[in-house]
């Protein structure tokens, strides 16, 4: 079936509609939502719909990593991972390296009993491409079913995943370089130089140009508050695209600058996580889906790729991950023998191994359709085994406990009747007096914070208030604390529920 331009928007909304219902019912069942939403790629892609290019698909997945990096950076608190930080580093670069090392050997060694012989090399950029983790649909299980990790291993986890794929990426990029038949071969000694500056400046530029998004967004004041989410969605996209220009890692920058914006202080900030939340989850459907398009049903059913995508999976979850994440976590003292194992458990490969997939087929690499329908199949495996069990792996490791769960989250939302206003203090309210004890006010009713000249801070009864200062007013008496307005004078009263 040819997609025209009459029926494109109706074949994508319907692709959408599916993927959300796949993702509803993966949280039901308690597996990623990752996993069907590549099903639903899958089934449209077999026999309905005609899709085989693997350059869009690179460029929609480098899109949706640059928002999903920034976006986790954003939500990553770094009072949080400080506690983490050196082992969360040492995994994601030093865990990455040997994941991929171990795995290659492994790959070497056994693709000629599956059918076709693989050099090294080839197997190095085979392993290099499943290196990094994917933990995002991990702790959404978790948070989903309200379960906590002890010896604080969620944010070495959130750590972990949010910066190895810079590391798996310059992998690589390094290894297509080396086995380019259309580019010039680049040396030991050049490819661990280009290693350095590539990660260098990443990290440089990431930091740079997070403290000049946080400038610019707090010193440009715009009137539509919608425009910021515009003016930093571009920040992202010039942090990857600047960095990359200039021979550094844009991931990596991409990284460090939400890390940056995340963990200052910045206007309109709950609406730009809520709108950076939501473009991730629409890249993230996108995304996935164009890679289950991408993929052909039938050589997936090859034998020779179907046992060396078993034989890799069984090997990267029970012997390559645990021997690199119990070499990392070998100076690291403090954590349990259980808490090291779950760590080695949740190695969860995702969408990104399968975007750096398409890195060898867009260069035209030797076995280059072998190694992306390799790396699709060791995903689907994890994410099957590892991905359902994420849960039960915590209580079997003695790592789970049950977060307790707000009374107030949801009703603060949905079911509370209460309403917030905010009024500018006149004359007439200070007829009485001028502290905020002598104001008269409807019964259930709070002034919770005041605003002056910039400032904010929370009232006592004794605070003195001053005219033009704004006061944010929280009460269950709706009606009459209207009425009241009226009496009072204030007609500008602006309500926030």
């Amino acid at each position: 079936m040819n997609i025209t331009t009459e029926n494109f928007l109706l074949i994508g909304a319907i692709l959408l509609f599916s993927a959300v219902a796949a993702g509803k019912f993966a949280y039901r069942f308690g597996a990623p939502a990752l996993l069907l939403f590549l099903g639903v790629g899958l089934f449209f892609g077999y026999d309905i719909l005609s899709f085989n290019s693997p350059e869009l698909t690179q460029f929609i997945g480098m899109l949706a990593l640059c928002i999903i990096l920034f976006s986790g950076g954003m939500d990553t608190k770094f009072s949080e991972i400080r506690a983490v930080l050196a082992p969360g580093l040492v995994l994601s670069t030093v865990g990455v390296l040997l994941t991929a090392v171990i795995v290659a050997g492994f790959v070497y060694f056994v693709s000629p009993w599956a059918g076709v012989a693989l050099s090294f090399p080839t197997a190095l950029l085979l392993a290099s491409t499943m290196s990094s983790t994917d933990s995002a649909s991990v702790f959404s299980i978790l948070r989903s079913k309200k379960q906590g990790l002890r010896e604080n291993l969620r944010p070495m986890l959130e750590l972990e995943s949010g910066s190895n794929d810079p590391m798996a990426y310059v992998l690589v990029i390094l290894l297509v370089a080396l086995l380019s038949p259309t580019q010039d071969a680049i040396g030991t000694g050049a490819s661990i130089v280009l290693f350095i500056v590539q990660m260098a400046l990443g990290a440089l530029l990431g930091f740079l140009l997070g403290k000049a998004a946080v400038w610019s967004i707090n010193k440009i004041n715009i009137s539509n508050a919608s425009l910021y989410s515009v003016l930093l969605l571009a920040f992202v996209f010039f942090t990857f695209s600047f960095t990359s220009l200039i021979n550094g890692n844009g991931y990596l920058a991409v990284y460090i600058a939400g890390l940056v914006v995340g963990n200052h202080k910045i206007v309109h900030k709950r609406t730009l996580v809520t709108f950076f939340d939501g473009v991730t989850w629409l890249v993230q459907i996108i995304m996935f889906i164009m890679l289950g398009l991408l993929v052909d049903v039938r050589a997936l059913l090859e034998p020779h790729t179907l046992l060396l995508g078993l034989g890799v999976a069984m090997f990267m979850m029970f012997i390559a991950r645990p021997m690199a994440v119990f070499a990392c976590l070998a100076p690291f003292r403090k954590y349990t023998f259980k808490a090291r194992c779950y760590v080695a458990w949740v190695g969860l490969r995702g969408a990104v191994p399968i975007i750096f997939a398409t890195y060898p087929l867009v260069e035209g690499i030797e076995h280059a359709e072998l190694i992306f329908n390799v790396v699709f199949i060791v995903t689907i495996i994890s994410l099957v085994v590892q991905g359902t069990t994420v849960s039960g792996a915590a209580n079997a490791f003695g790592v789970a406990f049950s977060e307790r769960e707000s009374s107030f989250g949801d009703a603060l939302q949905d079911r509370m009747k209460s309403a917030f206003t905010e009024v500018e203090v006149n004359e007439q309210m200070l007829s009485s007096g001028n502290t905020l004890s002598r104001i008269t006010l409807p019964d259930n009713t709070l002034v919770i914070m005041v605003c002056r000249d910039g400032d904010y801070f929370v009232p006592q009864g004794r605070t003195e208030l001053r005219r033009g200062d704004k006061l944010l007013i929280l009460s269950d008496r709706n009606d009459e604390l209207q009425a009241h307005y009226e009496e009072l004078g204030l007609d500008e009263v602006i309500k926030f529920q």
